[in-house]
């Protein structure tokens, strides 16, 4: 299973305006996902804000980056953001330590 963090700027006076659109998108990948958060990071820096989806347990991640896509541009968080979304995919770690050099090089 992949984990999938999706991470994006907003303007501090933008945030009210984008928590439904985030939730709507966050909605649209809960298919794909065992687990969805919204989260924040604390603080904000020159008035921007940096919020980050989580999805965990993602058996499909491009089907699951599509339905995010088209989520982000149809429910209207798109035009609010300060620059791109950016995705960043994770794996699960083998239990087995014998079984890490496998995971390394899956990367």
């Amino acid at each position: 299973m992949d984990h999938l963090y999706v991470y994006y700027k907003l303007a501090q006076a933008d945030l009210a305006r984008a928590l439904a659109p985030a939730r709507q998108v966050l909605a649209a990948g809960r298919p794909h996902a065992r687990r969805t958060q919204l989260l924040a990071r604390p603080g904000a820096s020159d008035g921007v804000a940096t919020w980050m989806e989580v999805y965990e347990g993602v058996a499909d991640t491009a089907a699951l980056e599509a339905a995010l896509a088209q989520a982000a541009e149809a429910s209207g968080l798109a035009p609010l953001l300060r620059g791109p979304r950016r995705t960043e995919a994770f794996a699960d770690l083998p239990v087995d330590p014998a079984d890490l050099g496998a995971a390394a090089s899956c990367a």
